[in-house]
């Protein structure tokens, strides 16, 4: 996909963040667009900020299977094609191992690993059927390494990563005309810290200033990345000089990079 203009571009978790900087970035380049969102308010704020794009806006509960491949229907009903989907929506939880319920860790896991499984899948065959589409899905450094207190969020985003390096692997054997790209974004100024779970002992103003002062990177300059990864055809896209140092200590180290996380959780996490 070397030009976006009039290309059916599909994203999730458009009402905030990253999705509605993607959603800008996509119609600047001449995209036409499918924005969903579980948030109403927030995703008809994204519409009015697009005037002179074609978009249409759907409610979507990312978690709930069903309605994803009844969205996918419905998309390719409404404009004849889809040649770009963006798997973007995604909730956090802070909570400990121990701590955690079955239900957070639920919540975690139907939304940011279900959501972009079956995304993926319930619009691959119209991808396949467009000659020219690409899978983009929303991992994050955290697919990168593992953090104290982020466990269901470590695990949701590690299976994303490995189920999109596996789909991208098959979509080259099997010839088929879909390009496939995991986003691996580090610290973002957006509002996911804020409508964060936490666990029972967690300090959760402590931990949302901390994330305020880690995130390094807008939402805008997030989503310029993304587009520019995504017509390069970028098997992996770092967003952010964080996530490109990680990766860098992951690769060098190994497993050997547990110790400084330690160190730093230690520092910030457990005092």
């Amino acid at each position: 996909m070397k030009d976006l203009m009039n290309k059916v571009a599909v994203v999730t978790g458009a009402g905030s963040g990253i999705g509605r900087a993607l959603a800008k970035a996509l119609a600047a380049r001449g995209c036409r667009l499918a924005l969903s969102d579980v948030n109403g308010i927030g995703l008809a704020e994204t519409v009015a900020g697009l005037k002179e794009a074609d978009v249409r806006s759907y409610h979507l509960d990312v978690s709930d299977r069903d309605a994803i491949y009844a969205h996918a229907e419905a998309v390719a009903a409404d404009f004849g094609q889809i040649n770009l989907v963006i798997n973007n929506a995604g909730v956090a939880l802070s909570a400990s191992i121990r701590e955690m319920t079955d239900e957070d860790f639920k919540w975690v896991m139907d939304i940011d690993f279900w959501g972009v499984a079956h995304g993926s899948r319930a619009f691959l065959p119209h991808l396949i059927a467009s000659g020219d589409g690409h899978v983009v899905n929303v991992s994050s450094v955290f697919g990168l390494i593992g953090v104290p207190k982020q466990s269901a969020y470590n695990a949701a985003k590690f299976a994303v990563r490995g189920f999109t390096e596996a789909l991208r692997q098959e979509m080259k054997l099997e010839e088929q005309p879909v390009a496939v790209s995991c986003v691996h974004p580090g610290g973002i100024r957006t509002n996911i810290a804020n409508a964060a779970r936490m666990g029972r002992s967690e300090n959760a103003a402590a931990q949302r200033k901390g994330f305020d002062k880690m995130a390094m990177t807008t939402p805008e300059k997030a989503a310029a990345i993304i587009v520019k990864g995504i017509l390069k055809d970028e098997s992996r896209i770092l967003v952010g000089p964080d996530a490109w140092g990680i990766e860098a200590i992951n690769r060098l180290l190994g497993a050997a990079y547990q110790p400084l996380v330690e160190r730093f959780s230690r520092k910030n996490l457990y005092r």
